[in-house]
């Protein structure tokens, strides 16, 4: 998003992302904390799905770039890390993430070092 983008924004309940092949691209911006990326995960596995069967096949929904946001005290307690990475490296552009995290303690690992903030 950029200064005066207009944005959709859901909080909570029952959400999903499950676009058609002739929809428009989006742009997603994923902010989870803690537990609560369980559901973004989600939604970021489908859309690696997505993005893997456009450049396999070249048709279907073309997906747009994704953004994950997702804070935890530390960086033990970012569930599922090693897979984002995962899915960054596969998809670079495509799906990034930043991690934050807010009371951390120890040395923060080399793999993550370059998507962390905070403390």
């Amino acid at each position: 998003c950029t200064v005066d983008s207009e944005v959709a924004l859901r909080v909570g309940g029952d959400f999903f992302f499950d676009p058609q092949p002739g929809d428009s691209p989006v742009k997603l911006v994923l902010i989870a904390g803690g537990v609560g990326i369980n559901p973004l995960f989600s939604m970021l596995l489908h859309i690696a799905d997505l993005h893997g069967y456009q450049e396999s096949k070249g048709n279907g929904y073309k997906m747009g770039t994704v953004k994950l946001y997702y804070s935890a005290k530390n960086t033990s307690e970012l569930l599922f890390k090693k897979n984002i990475l995962g899915l960054m490296n596969a998809f670079p552009g495509k799906i990034t993430c930043r991690f934050h995290v807010t009371q951390q303690r120890s040395q923060i690992c080399k793999e993550l070092q370059p998507h962390v903030t905070g403390k």
